[in-house]
């Protein structure tokens, strides 16, 4: 009887048990995107649900030693946002939709008031699932023809990240009166809703 019972309750336990297992064994997963400004693109991923982490940071140029703020943009990087995410919570697909609204993807100058090579668009892939994901994202897009012009966001393997300067991480926290006024002066918002209207900023979550 007391064995029974003592199977029982061990059955019990792990049947408890198993789905925090399965959860504790699904790594956090990575993005890079490249949407202008850092300050901007980490602000608004860290409004996304499931997004756990953002680090500002340059990527994507021919340099690999002492990449920083003042010689990125000559050694051809671009500004870029890393993101950790929780898969369980959203997937890599979603955080395309969001991106792709939270940036102008037409303009292959620059971003908003913020114009040159460091201040484009781009989706760095980390393996071939996130490539073929992120090209079929852009390929619909395209077809769709919801922004009645070529997508010039370019899609490319990841190269070597670096982080930015601390001053340069959760800027929109550590400096929320200038971060509110560069974005409203700069037309960040005013042109996603022009170009997005009902869809701009889709899936961010801010109050």
């Amino acid at each position: 009887m007391f064995a029974h019972l003592f199977k029982s309750a061990l059955l019990a336990l792990c049947v408890i048990a198993a789905p925090t297992l399965g959860q504790a064994q699904q790594a956090p997963k990575t993005a890079i995107f490249a949407g202008g400004c850092f300050w901007c693109v980490e602000s608004d991923f860290d409004h996304v649900p499931g997004v756990l982490e953002t680090v500002s940071g340059y990527s994507g140029g021919s340099t690999t030693d002492n990449v920083t703020y003042k010689n990125h943009s000559a050694a051809g990087h671009r500004e870029v946002v890393r993101i950790t995410y929780d898969s369980n919570k959203v997937s890599y697909d979603k955080l395309l939709d969001i991106f792709w609204r939270s940036v102008d993807p037409t303009d292959g100058g620059g971003q908003f008031c913020d114009r040159g090579h460091s201040y484009t668009t781009a989706i760095y892939t980390l393996d071939d699932e996130q490539a073929k994901i992120a090209e079929a994202s852009k390929k619909a897009l395209e077809e769709s023809g919801k922004l009645g012009a070529p997508i010039a966001t370019e899609i490319s393997p990841a190269a070597p990240f670096f982080a930015a300067e601390d001053y340069h991480q959760d800027y929109y926290n550590k400096n929320p009166i200038r971060y509110t006024y560069y974005r409203f002066a700069c037309g960040r918002d005013a042109r996603i809703e022009e170009l997005w209207g009902d869809e701009a900023m889709m899936g961010i979550e801010k109050k």
